[in-house]
Formats: structure tokens, C-alpha cells, sequence
């Protein structure tokens, strides 16, 4: 996945389609890193996004744009001086690099026509919007840079260059010696000859624009494989490879772009400008419709990610303190394993120690419980019947150790376990409303302190929120918890005793339940596929859903019960069946 100059190419191309000789109408500033245009051309009003976010960098062509806040930041107003009203007359690339350089003609207070240019540079934590003039002397930047100017002389003279403030001139980042593909006298055989290394790398170490994913997608399309280098090549894989990245070319300068998403597993992993497979094929989808499909889903958990941040802080605390308490509770526990062996010590002191004349350090007799002779050690100080006392004070001790120990752990590892499965919830959390009924559910746990309310009102009750839902092949509803609370609802208020319950074994995850069907008599009148495709949930909404088989338990839910006292999302059972399925993400 990446956002290379094949993918800006594209974007150009459709941006030029529809707005090249519009004019602006409106500049916005949504964010901080951000800015929206909308030009309006022959075809209507045109939304350009662009967002230079450390998180995610792009520019595309958008159906809806974020609120603008009232007050117009000084960045979004010089924009406008300069560019509202403007006309968009070209939008340039250099060097094929991730680079726009967006080029407007505009009326200056004098009235004269000048030419400005919005240049966007998208790279990762070094992205900026810069706003230039016709001899491109910067104007101003969305995020000036202005390196110590001694340090950059010691280090790297050529570092000077790249200050991005109002009154330097504007020079476009170094390419590294990278090639432009765009070059009419592209010789590929020549650029490659004599590079070590793998053949990707090669590839997108020597052609700008070209990212790492689309050289090993080219090089899986040519049947190489893009870990051998050059010379592992035969004449006639690299032809393939030289063939192939000309047709990828030539479909560049044309224009002819076949945008798509990629996935695996039904889950969209990467996108592309071209279709590597098949240079020939075409499609309507416009590379900003794919950028959006892919994109948002990104953003969303973006989004989420930073809500419960410090939920994952609070959690990762906690998991770390309870899972310290857990093993030095164990460890605990298992040193009162041997308590049996004092008894057995204090038994036998009883039984021979008549003989015992005083002063031995120990005594060797006939354990009548394996009939093996054993050696008792013992302290020369104390009589026989004292050291019988002894050990068993000892082994009383042990014996109570270790039957308030056995409850300790047994309330540790659920407490464990709880938090366990709240991270897991954690991850399955696809809004901020799902991140926001996590957090209530750690204040009713005594996890997060309670807010105070100002108004002296209590807090309400977490409520469940809507869980997954999914219909099986047959047409059966299921039904899956995305927390501890919509786990409780779902298998204690909302199924029915005959419904069915799965659940990942004896490890973190979701429940899962299928409600059946008014004709349904009992399990034997569900079909075998129902069982198949909810117990694939199941494993594919645990914390096992890596693992190619997943265990899975199920039984009726009226074979649940929950304890007096227990935490969100956990439940018993004594009577269920167990089958092991494959972690499938949606039903097909």
C-alpha cells in the first residue's frame, strides 16, 4: 500500500479531466494540515481534499468535505487572496516525484495577470501545502521549516536548500537519484545493470514514483520472485519484467488508468493505480473513489485509535500489574504443593519416634503409605514429638496457603482474563460510540475513575450498543457482541434458551449467537452449514483469529449461567459441543 507517483499521476489526471480551466470558488481550511478547493469548471463544482496529516497524507477528488471552522485560519486566508477566484491552468509532477504543483493564473490588486503555485508535497511526516509565486519564491507553507542553519552547514550543505519559509525560494526534494519514468530515452536494461540487491528493490530504488508494493505486485506479475536479484535472473524473466514495466509506463503517459482495491480475505489490504496483471483492462472507478473506499475505513480507525489511546494505556497498566500478581500467586501455590510431605513427616514421628533416643539429625523409617523407606530430617534440639509438632504446624500452614491462595488465583485469572478480553474488545471497536461504551464498561468495572458531574446527577448506566449482525446461508440471523456489555445483552437478554451460543475455547473473543427458527425442534433441525459458518465467526472475532483452526464451543443458551458477581462478558457452562473452524471475517 502506498500513495506513490503512480497514484498521484492518476489523481492528476482526474483532477485535469474535470477542473483543468475552472475557476475557484471557495478555499477552506478544515484542519490544521488541511485545506479544500472547490473549482468549477464545465461539469460543475469540483471538491479537492487536501490533507497533509503526518497519519495520512493524500489529495483526491471528494463528494463531501469536513466543516470548516468559523474563523478562518491566516493560512486559508492568504489561499484566498491569492488563488480565490483564480483559474486552474495546469497541474505539474515533477519528476514523477509525490509531488503536486498545482499551477492558478490570477488577477493581482494591480489587476494584472500572475501566476501562482500551490505546491503539495506528500511525504509522510515531512508532507507540507506550500503557496508560491511565478519564479517560485515561497509565499508561505501550512508548516514552515527552518532548520538550525549551523547544524545543516556541518551536516549536509545541500540541507539548506529544503527551508520551507515565506521569502526562500521553493526547490522540489531530492529524488535520491531516482530516474524519471517519464523520460522519453528510458533505458531500463541500462538503469539496472550492474545494481545489487533484491529485484523490487532495484525497481523502486531506481524509478521515481514507483513504491516498494508496486514493484513486487510487477515482479509477481511477471512470475519473478522479487527477493532474487538481478543477475538470479534468466534473459527471458528480465525481458518480462522490462516488458511489463514499459506497458506500465506507456499506460501512464497515456492516461490510462484501471484503479482497484485489492483484498485478502474479504479485507482490503492495498490499492492501485494499474492493474499490473492486466495492463489492457479499464474500468469507470476514479482513483479518488477508490482512495475514499480505502481511506475511510482508514481514517475511522485513525480516529479510534486515538480515542482509546488512553484506554490501551489504562489496559496495558493493568494486564502488566494482574499478570505479575497472577505468576507470583502461582508461584506461590505451587510451593505449598509439597504440604502432604510434612503431614506425612509429622505421622510417622508419631508412629516410630518412640525409638528415638534424642539428638539425631535424622530418621529413617517404613512410610506405611507406599511401604518405601524414608529418611525425615530432623532438628537435633527438639524431641521427637516436637519435631512431629513442628511439621505439622508446617503443614497446616501450607494447607491454609494454599486453600486461600487457589481462591486468589481463581479471582486473579478472571480479573485477568476480563481485561484480556476487553483488549480484545478494544480492537473489534469500529466508532468512537464503540470505543466510548468500552470506557463506561471500565468505570463500572472500577478501572477508570468515575467523572464527576456537575449538575450532581449520577452517571448512567453503560447501555448496550448495536451489535454485528450477519444472516447465514440459510438464512439464519447471527448476532455478534463488539464488547463485554453487548456480550451480557446478547447472551442474556435479547437470546432465547433455544438459541445457540459460541464462543472461541479458553480464550479471549465474542459471542456469538443464532437465533433459530420458529420450525426449528432442537439442534438436529439446523443445518450443519448454520453451525459451520457461525462457529467461523466466533473464531474470527477471538483473539485466535491468526491461527489457521480455531477451537469453538457452543451449546444452547439455556446452558448459560452467570455468577453472582462476575465481571461484563463471562459466563459458565457445563454441558456444550466443541468443533474447530477457520476464522472467516464475513459469511460469503
Amino acid at each position: 500500500m502506498a500513495y506513490d507517483g503512480i497514484v498521484i499521476s492518476s489523481v492528476i489526471n482526474e483532477i485535469k479531466k474535470q477542473c483543468l480551466g475552472g475557476r475557484v470558488v471557495k478555499v477552506q481550511q478544515p484542519g490544521a494540515d488541511s485545506i479544500a478547493i472547490t473549482v468549477k469548471g464545465y461539469s460543475g463544482q469540483t471538491k479537492i481534499y487536501i490533507s497533509v496529516n503526518a497519519s495520512l497524507p493524500i489529495v483526491y477528488i471528494a463528494d463531501t468535505l469536513p466543516p470548516a471552522p468559523v474563523q478562518a485560519p491566516a493560512f486559508s486566508m492568504l489561499l484566498r487572496k491569492h488563488i480565490g477566484n483564480g483559474r486552474l491552468t495546469d497541474i505539474k509532477q515533477p519528476h514523477f516525484d509525490r509531488v503536486f504543483d498545482f499551477v492558478f493564473e490570477h488577477l493581482d490588486e494591480m489587476g494584472d495577470m500572475c501566476e501562482r503555485h500551490l505546491i503539495v508535497e506528500i511525504m509522510g511526516r515531512q508532507s507540507n501545502i506550500i503557496l508560491a509565486d511565478s519564479d517560485y519564491m515561497i509565499m508561505d507553507c501550512i508548516r514552515r521549516v527552518m532548520p538550525d542553519l549551523t547544524e545543516a552547514v556541518a551536516q549536509d550543505k545541500d540541507s539548506i536548500s529544503r527551508i520551507l519559509f515565506p521569502g526562500q525560494r521553493y526547490t522540489a526534494p531530492d529524488t535520491q537519484g531516482k530516474t524519471d519514468p517519464m523520460d522519453a530515452d528510458l533505458d531500463l536494461k541500462g538503469l539496472f545493470d550492474g545494481k545489487s540487491g533484491p529485484m523490487s528493490k532495484i525497481i523502486y530504488t531506481s524509478l521515481s514514483g514507483f513504491s516498494k508494493g508496486i514493484a513486487e505486485d510487477i515482479l509477481d506479475a511477471a512470475g519473478v520472485d522479487s527477493r532474487a536479484g538481478l543477475g538470479d535472473l534468466s534473459e527471458e524473466d528480465k525481458e518480462k519484467v522490462y516488458v511489463l514495466l514499459y506497458k506500465i509506463i506507456e499506460c501512464i503517459k497515456q492516461g490510462r488508468f484501471s484503479p482497484y482495491i485489492k483484498y485478502t480475505d474479504s479485507v482490503p489490504k492495498d490499492f492501485h493505480a494499474i492493474n499490473v496483471s492486466d495492463t489492457d483492462s479499464d474500468n469507470d472507478v476514479s482513483m479518488s473513489q477508490v482512495l475514499t473506499d480505502y481511506y475511510s475505513n482508514k481514517e475511522k480507525a485513525i480516529n479510534v485509535r486515538t480515542k482509546s489511546e488512553d484506554i490501551r494505556k489504562i489496559l496495558k497498566s493493568a494486564i502488566e500489574r494482574v499478570s505479575k500478581k497472577y505468576d507470583l500467586q502461582l508461584e506461590q501455590l505451587r510451593s505449598t504443593e509439597d504440604r502432604d510431605k510434612y503431614r506425612i513427616y509429622g505421622e510417622l514421628l508419631n508412629t516410630y519416634g518412640y525409638s528415638l533416643k534424642g539428638g539425631e539429625k535424622s530418621f529413617t523409617c517404613l512410610n506405611y503409605y507406599d511401604n518405601q523407606e524414608i529418611t525425615i530430617p530432623l532438628d537435633d534440639n527438639l524431641s521427637a514429638s516436637e519435631n512431629s509438632q513442628k511439621y505439622f504446624a508446617k503443614y497446616n500452614k501450607k494447607k491454609r496457603t494454599n486453600a486461600a491462595l487457589t481462591e486468589f488465583v481463581a479471582k486473579t485469572k478472571e480479573e485477568l482474563d476480563y481485561l484480556l478480553s476487553v483488549r480484545h474488545n478494544l480492537e473489534l471497536a469500529e466508532t468512537p460510540a464503540d470505543v466510548a461504551e468500552i470506557r463506561r464498561e471500565l468505570v463500572e468495572a472500577g478501572f477508570i475513575r468515575k467523572s464527576v458531574q456537575k449538575n450532581g446527577k449520577k452517571e448512567k448506566k453503560a447501555e448496550a450498543g448495536e451489535p454485528m449482525h450477519f444472516v447465514s446461508s440459510d438464512g439464519y440471523d447471527i448476532y455478534i457482541g463488539k464488547n463485554n456489555i453487548q456480550n451480557d445483552y446478547l447472551s442474556f437478554e435479547f437470546a432465547t434458551g433455544r438459541d445457540l451460543w459460541f464462543h472461541a475455547k479458553q480464550m479471549p473473543g465474542s459471542h456469538v449467537i443464532v437465533k433459530l427458527k420458529a420450525s426449528d425442534t432442537g439442534l438436529g433441525s439446523v443445518p450443519d452449514r448454520v453451525f459451520e459458518e457461525a462457529a467461523s465467526l466466533a473464531a474470527y472475532y477471538s483473539s485466535g483469529r491468526q491461527a489457521p483452526k480455531v477451537e469453538i464451543d457452543y451449546t444452547e443458551r439455556k446452558n448459560l449461567r452467570k455468577p453472582p458477581q462476575a465481571k461484563p462478558g463471562y459466563v459458565i457452562y457445563h454441558t456444550n459441543y466443541s468443533m474447530m473452524a477457520e476464522p472467516k471475517a464475513e459469511i460469503k
